[in-house]
């Protein structure tokens, strides 16, 4: 199957959407109990900050608590499009939580001039000081309110480590750290569906529609989106598929690319999939360290990559035996 992650049938898929979404706000609720009842997270329009927002609201009204309680914090700097600002505004406005915008364009540029950094060098660097501005932003009106901050990443960015460390990376609590990113998809859509709110419903349904992006690149003349991650790592389908059956299944790279030629024949090149599962295997080892030191998160699934759960893998882990094994493919 294509997508492993995501059930097949309507019904079944419809369910295990259900039981995943009630699961994130049960395990949010919990660390509520706990850590408090003021939520702070940080609103992209994108469908990572979605979901989670539409977990915190939940959580809020489940626990009889106003949805002011929950603050959206909205980040613009250079690369925020138009299309994902007005998403992120309008969801915060129907959802009816508390807003506020926090353009941090002069602290990076002030942080560039500080580090010697040019500004129209778009290299990681670039990219990271606006990451790291916007945790730092959120931690400290977290404190400030004494609340705390709801993190948003999912578990392909967490295998792939496409975040930036001590950054997106970071949080007190991360909702969707065990939802991949194809389910993610497929959860967003069933609460749109069910909720019962057109205006919402329209919302949530452009946000689906947007490319998947992180919006640190400044955008094309026409107001474009100038970054589009699948361009850059490649097709989620395909992470997803491959972190499935090494998770799951602890398969081998042989074994897995036959499995991925049978399930996208006709959609995908052989060296297409093989050039995209070399990639998947570089970045899965080269990011552990991401993963050793992650927030707290439900385990909503049969895989997780917590080190306090199910994954445990030395940071400094050497890939060349699976390296080695796609070589071998590459050659035949």
């Amino acid at each position: 199957r294509k997508l492993p992650f995501v059930p097949e049938g309507k019904t079944d898929r419809l369910k295990r959407c259900m039981d995943i979404f009630e699961m994130q706000v049960a395990g949010l609720k919990k660390r509520m109990s706990a850590a408090g009842n003021k939520l702070v997270i940080g609103v992209s329009g994108g469908l990572d900050s979605t979901l989670a927002l539409l977990v915190c609201v939940r959580a809020a009204s489940e626990m009889n608590l106003p949805a002011s309680n929950v603050h959206g914090i909205t980040l613009p700097c250079f690369g925020t499009s138009s299309r994902t600002y007005k998403n992120a505004v309008e969801l915060m406005r129907v959802l009816g939580i508390s807003q506020k915008e926090i353009n941090i364009k002069d602290a990076c540029t002030l942080h560039c001039k500080d580090i010697g950094h040019e500004m129209d060098n778009f290299n990681v660097t670039y990219e990271n000081i606006q990451a790291r501005e916007r945790t730092q932003v959120l931690m400290d009106y977290a404190c400030k309110i004494g609340g705390f901050v709801v993190g948003t990443g999912d578990l392909s960015e967490l295998a792939l480590g496409w975040c930036t460390y001590n950054a997106d990376h970071m949080s007190m609590y991360g909702v969707n750290a065990g939802v991949p990113k194809t389910l993610v998809r497929h959860i967003v859509q069933y609460v749109a569906d069910t909720c019962g709110q057109p205006v919402l419903r329209d919302v949530l349904v452009d946000i689906l529609d947007t490319p998947v992006s992180p919006e640190l690149l400044p955008s094309a003349t026409d107001g474009t989106i100038a970054q589009q991650t699948e361009k850059l790592v490649g097709p989620y389908e395909l992470h997803d598929f491959y972190l499935y059956y090494v998770l799951r299944f602890g398969f081998g790279p042989a074994k897995i690319y036959h499995l991925a030629l049978a399930a996208f024949a006709g959609r995908y090149e052989p060296e297409v999939l093989l050039a995209w599962l070399r990639n998947f295997y570089r970045r899965f080892f080269a990011q552990q360290f991401k993963r050793s030191c992650l927030p707290d998160g439900p385990k909503v699934g049969s895989v997780t990559l917590s080190p306090r759960a199910d994954w445990r893998m030395p940071s400094d882990a050497c890939n060349a035996l699976w390296l080695k094994e796609l070589d071998e493919i590459e050659a035949k």
